[in-house]
């Protein structure tokens, strides 16, 4: 080694004997990135084989000026200090890049899904980060460990060149490999040689994953972070040259009811309260889950099973999205998340509104409700904008109760702040309408002190705080139903998004959307009805029962009067759009259905694709919601 290190071509040597080194810590990063979700992902050689296209993107990227530093053909630059430095760069850019990968392989749980450069908008303004890493610094130590027994292993094997200077050779076989790299850099960042292929993207990951979770696997997340750096996520398709073709299979827009619902169409104005439940998957539902672990199952939730009882549910409901800012646009303005959050993409300051604006042009006094900080996750100013009149954070709460309840890292404590949103609510004039986002089961899931026995830890951690904040609900209801105004109000109960799971029938591609939609009226008779629900519904489905007389746009549909052959539900994971319809599910990529399953295969291994009579169908009304949605985002239509 040392006599090849001594010749001209010693520096592309060096460069591709590092470069090597990175692609061998790239895959300890997947493997580990595996190996901590075990459960929700498989790795086959395909994810192995397709790693490797967009390892070699990333690695290019991030490691192109160090290429640039060692191959450039410039003799003076030959020093023990050039090399060091050289040598101290590349260990900098590709530690971090190793840190990144390790990190999110403990995020991907609560995402299922690489993080992408809206993670930063995400969390923005949250003040709280340090201790929540510095939390999952101490939980998950072994990844510490491993990140400076590798970079340690890095600095050992690396190839620092020794360069004998012979000023013909010395040029002659640097610029020739600058002309050898060159056109391989370009061709690794671009995923391929010929002029044919495009620079891959992330949903290119799913050509080597067997399911849209598994892509995950494929990517890494430097290259998640790279690729979507100032991109446009609005792409519109061209499914449909004539737009009454499309408006005729699908239309978001919502004109006023008709004589399907009742022949007394008169406005009701009943109370909505919306309680947006922090992670609130519907797996820890009991009552939502008879039939699962042959029917033993009991949940974490003995009043919300309680609720269940008296409630409107479908049998099938879905959540939007996997984090809180999907969840919030799906539930109170009807906007699914597609490719990447609503309001964190510059669609966010389209003329739209929510039900709370429509609501309150109708008199209703509006108020929303979250005790993190205020400003926290961007809640406040998305729910300005959607027309929540009033709003009530942590600095209210404070105001009026102190700081004895702050949970130490997010926000209040879920049961002192639930009865905080209960007081003033009857303070307002009625009709009014209200919506709370819970925090207490929020990662790092630590609960009060005085309830560690009452709630004691679960196979995950979670559950605890899924327990605690069940009671805290069960106490609101308590205090709420003694309240004038509670036999005149609609309560819906709802997640933001699912979280951990130990049933590996939530642990599927559509598995990790399933929420709670429950509808409680206290006027009326509960059912489970054999439809599918999803987030978008909540606000088409709440303006039918006040039997509102004027056009909207919101991209659901009232599924209490639509027939269950009609209701549907659309999520994105990964690239792929995933379509719930006539009893199956169907995975499409944009261009082409991968896969379609039966909601009866509930583990989602039989692929029926090219099977399904509906198939056809179903691809049909997909491409008419997607580019509906596209077009209307690009174009700033997203009102009546």
């Amino acid at each position: 080694m040392k006599q090849i290190l001594n010749k001209p071509y010693s520096l592309l040597v060096a460069t591709a004997w590092n470069l090597l080194l990175v692609y061998l810590i790239y895959q300890i990063a997947r493997c580990e990135y595996y190996l901590e979700n075990a459960n929700y992902l498989n790795y086959t050689f395909d994810v192995f084989k397709g790693g490797l296209i967009f390892d070699t993107s990333a690695i290019i990227y991030t490691n192109v000026f160090y290429v640039v530093l060692l191959l450039l053909p410039w003799h003076k630059k030959e020093s023990k200090g050039y090399h060091l430095f050289c040598k101290w760069f590349y260990l900098i850019v590709n530690g971090i890049a190793f840190a990144i990968n390790l990190a999110d392989s403990v995020y991907f749980q609560y995402t299922m899904r690489r993080t992408t450069t809206t993670v930063f908008d995400e969390f923005a303004n949250e003040g709280n980060l340090g201790s929540i890493i510095g939390t999952e610094f101490l939980n998950h130590w072994y990844l510490v460990l491993l990140f400076f027994i590798v970079m340690m292993l890095l600095w050992k094997l690396y190839c620092t060149p020794r360069v004998t200077i012979n000023l013909r050779y010395y040029y002659i076989s640097n610029i020739v490999a600058l002309l050898i790299v060159i056109p391989l850099s370009i061709a690794g960042i671009r995923g391929g040689f010929t002029t044919a292929v495009r620079p891959i993207t992330i949903s290119n990951a799913n050509q080597y994953a067997q399911r849209p979770t598994d892509a995950a696997l494929v990517l890494n997340t430097p290259f998640s972070l790279i690729r979507t750096i100032g991109k446009n996520v609005f792409v519109v398709p061209h499914y449909f040259d004539n737009e009454a073709d499309m408006e005729a299979i699908y239309s978001p827009v919502h004109h006023p009811i008709d004589s399907r619902i009742s022949s007394d169409t008169s406005f009701t104005r009943k109370n909505i309260i919306i309680l947006i439940v922090e992670s609130f998957g519907r797996e820890y539902i009991g009552a939502l889950n008879k039939d699962l672990e042959g029917g033993r199952y009991k949940g974490y939730t003995p009043f919300t099973d309680s609720l269940v009882n008296k409630s409107i549910t479908f049998r099938y409901s879905y959540g939007n999205g996997r984090k809180s800012i999907d969840g919030m646009p799906s539930i109170l303005s009807s906007i699914p998340m597609f490719v990447e959050p609503f309001f964190l993409t510059p669609a966010s300051m389209n003329d739209y509104t929510g039900l709370a604006g429509i609501l309150g042009t109708e008199g209703y006094e509006t108020a929303f409700f979250h005790g993190a900080q205020n400003g926290s996750m961007g809640f406040q100013a998305f729910a300005q904008k959607t027309g929540f009149q009033k709003y009530f954070g942590r600095t209210e709460y404070e105001v009026a109760r102190g700081t004895d309840d702050f949970d130490g890292t997010w926000a209040i404590w879920d049961e002192p702040f639930m009865q905080f949103y209960a007081e003033e609510m009857s303070k307002m004039k009625e009709p009014f309408m209200t919506a709370l986002f819970t925090a207490s089961s929020h990662h790092p899931f630590v609960i009060p002190e005085k309830y560690s026995k009452d709630f004691p830890e679960g196979n995950l951690p979670i559950q605890k705080c899924i327990r605690y904040t069940d009671m805290a609900i069960g106490k609101f209801f308590e205090t709420a139903q003694h309240q004038p105004w509670f036999a005149n109000t609609i309560f819906v109960l709802t997640s933001d998004h699912t979280n951990m799971s130990d049933h590996d029938y939530y642990q599927t591609d559509l598995g990790g959307f399933y929420t709670p939609i429950i509808i409680y009226d206290p006027s009326a008779c509960g059912e489970m009805q054999d439809k599918i629900a999803q987030q978008i519904d909540i606000m088409p489905t709440i303006l039918g029962m006040l039997h509102y007389q004027k056009s909207y746009l919101g991209f659901g549909i009232d599924v209490l009067n639509t027939p269950a052959e009609d209701t549907w539900a659309v999520n994105y994971l990964n690239g792929i759009y995933q379509y719930v319809k006539y009893g199956y599910v169907l995975q499409f990529d944009g261009t082409n259905t991968k896969a379609i399953y039966s909601l009866e295969d509930r583990l989602m291994k039989n692929n029926l694709i090219g099977k399904v009579k509906v198939q056809p169908q179903m691809e049909l009304e997909l491409k008419a919601i997607i580019q509906q949605y596209m077009e209307r985002m690009r174009q700033n239509r997203l009102m009546p």
